[in-house]
């Protein structure tokens, strides 16, 4: 079997959560959860993982890459940058199992990864690859001229061939505005084959309309298939003209739920692990819906190795 390869594109923070009064020192971010739970899932003799972002010449950025390496998440297209580092937030979570997030980022290494000398390089290189994923972070956090740029790369590498994966994951706080996101969400769809939309995100970027709307909307863009997320509810999953296929969550008493971050880039990862090597929807989805109910039971985004599902 022709190894595929996936080009996850975005940013991983120094990660800082609270167990009591310990703080815990991790790394994680959206896109490098999606990474790490899809390497994690799939042999990488059929699906090379790599992960697109830039980093400092710190040793916080030295520990990411080893710790990705160790993943089997490939680092070979990160770019070093003498004078930046990776941003940094800070997980609150409250007695239910739900967070939330202190962020400093605004100078990150990772908004100016395609502004370097090595970034035209890099992109020709992706612009050949099998899959492109990114999420809604990915773009918020660059400059409009950066965001044209990415733009330009996700309709080469489909004109190649390839295709592209985008994850809503509005996060309103890194736009400066709602007209803003919606038109840069609008363009990305546009060059979208994939896309997983969290549909609370989708309320609070586009309205609260039914969900009737929110597929027809994604579709009229050109978007192939569809993902809906809807937390601890079923997923549904609209491919093409075919009908919708609502595939049921897992169930979890509320006391195992014990932290619920990266639920959603890890659903996304296991759904992509099967999808990827030919599943059909029904089966990523449960999948996915397995991957996310082992994370939520532990504590901070990436979980130990040996508590993942067989």
């Amino acid at each position: 079997m022709t190894q595929k390869k996936i080009a996850i594109i975005g940013e991983c923070m120094i990660e800082l959560s609270e167990k009591g009064e310990n703080i815990k020192r991790g790394f994680g971010g959206d896109t490098l959860n999606t990474a790490v739970y899809l390497a994690r899932q799939s042999a990488s003799e059929q699906l090379r993982v790599d992960y697109v972002t830039a980093l400092g010449t710190d040793s916080f950025s030295d520990q990411m890459i080893a710790a990705w390496q160790q993943e089997q998440v490939q680092t070979d297209l990160i770019q070093r940058l003498d004078n930046k580092m990776p941003g940094l937030y800070f997980i609150e979570t409250d007695e239910h199992g739900e967070r939330t997030f202190w962020y400093w980022r605004s100078d990150a290494a990772a908004r100016y990864w395609l502004d370097s000398p090595q970034s035209d390089a890099i992109c020709q290189q992706l612009a050949h690859y099998d899959y492109l994923y990114l999420s809604g972070i990915s773009l918020a956090i660059l400059p409009a001229a950066s965001r044209e740029k990415l733009m330009a790369l996700l309709s080469a590498c489909r004109r190649n061939g390839g295709k592209v994966i985008f994850d809503n994951n509005y996060r309103p706080r890194l736009w400066a505005d709602k007209a803003s996101a919606q038109q840069a969400y609008a363009a990305m769809l546009q060059n979208t084959d994939i896309a997983f939309l969290t549909l609370d995100d989708e309320h609070l970027l586009w309205g609260e309309q039914p969900l009737e709307t929110v597929i027809a909307r994604t579709r009229a863009a050109g978007v192939a298939e569809i993902v809906i997320k809807r937390g601890a509810e079923s997923c549904l999953v609209a491919v093409g003209d075919a009908p919708l296929v609502d595939v049921p969550a897992i169930k979890l008493a509320k006391e195992k739920v014990i932290d619920t971050t990266a639920a959603g880039d890890s659903f996304s990862a296991g759904y992509l692990a099967l999808r990827l090597q030919g599943a059909d929807p029904d089966a990523a989805a449960a999948r996915g819906h397995l991957t996310a109910s082992t994370v939520i039971q532990h504590r901070g985004a990436i979980i130990p190795l040996s508590a993942m599902p067989q």
